[in-house]
């Protein structure tokens, strides 16, 4: 089993900044894929980004893209995901998620693992 928990979030005004972390415990798992996703009260869940174990491929949401930067420590067993121009529009529960494959996914039915979340809020 892996756990993965988020933290980072909370409230910041629009054009500010926030990073996300989502630290894994429990069984390592290489070879795989992690994923940020958000899901803004009375939407579906979203793809933000993911990156692989590797780290030598990252992939984003067209609406993040240039604006948030997914990254990762193996070490740590940590990803990260820094938000930077936020916007009110990205308020959302951000979810980080584990994908036990070599291939990125938008899916988020292709994730085996997630988190419990955490909150972000962009005020205008």
């Amino acid at each position: 089993q892996v756990q993965l928990v988020e933290s980072g979030g909370g409230l910041v005004q629009a054009g500010g900044s926030l990073r996300l972390s989502c630290a894994a415990s429990g069984r390592t798992v290489s070879s795989s894929v992690t994923g940020w996703f958000r899901q803004a009260p009375g939407k579906e869940r979203e793809f933000v980004a993911a990156i692989k174990w590797s780290a030598s491929s990252t992939e984003y949401a067209d609406s993040v893209k240039g604006r948030f930067t997914i990254s990762r420590d193996n070490a740590k067993r940590t990803v990260y995901l820094q938000l930077n121009s936020l916007k009110p529009e990205d308020t959302a529960v951000y979810y980080c998620a584990l994908d036990q494959t070599v291939f990125t996914s938008r899916r988020a039915a292709s994730y085996d693992y997630w988190g419990r979340g955490t909150q972000v809020t962009v005020s205008s």
